[in-house]
């Protein structure tokens, strides 16, 4: 009974000391993937009132990212000051997609904000509605610096803009 009480104690310790050794050398390999983020809109140049789709696919090295912390498009008009900001869900297989028409035709921008897993990756793109406008200047300020998260607009993905 002593050999098998003795026996099974280090079976555990072993256990133990194999796990924390995985762990360690998991903990300094290689640096984590960097977060990316591929933005797509379908179609490019939309038409008044029709919907667009906008797709940011998250990824971590192959991994697809189901978790990240927060993603938030936003999107305004070229020349506008107004840029609306809608905090999007998670849709499937490390795809975040909102679905939007717009009521003015132009130049838009969008920039998807992407927190996830101790990294923040905004790509930014641009695309028409109708008939474009006069685009921005490329050194305008492209960022939701001072953004209150509390104040996003949380949207339906069939909602169209007001004013745009």
């Amino acid at each position: 009974m002593k050999k098998l009480l003795y026996i099974l104690l280090t079976i555990v310790f072993l256990s133990i000391a194999v796990s924390c050794g995985q762990q360690q050398k998991e903990s300094d390999g290689e640096p984590p993937k960097m977060l990316e983020v591929d933005l797509s809109i379908i179609p490019a140049t939309g038409e008044l009132n029709k919907p667009i789709t906008f797709e940011a696919k998250v990824t971590q090295g192959n991994e697809k990212v189901n978790d990240a912390n927060a993603v938030v498009f936003e999107i305004w008009r070229a020349k506008d000051e107004k840029h609306e900001k809608i905090e999007i869900k998670h849709a499937e297989d490390g795809v975040y997609r909102l679905e939007k028409s717009f009521q003015q035709e132009g130049t838009y921008y969008i920039i998807s904000h992407v927190t996830a897993r101790d990294m923040h990756n905004m790509p930014k793109k641009e695309f028409i509605v109708g008939t474009p406008s006069e685009p921005e200047d490329p050194n305008a300020k492209e960022s939701m610096d001072g953004m209150n998260m509390d104040d996003h607009q949380d949207q339906n993905n069939d909602q169209s803009a007001e004013g745009h």
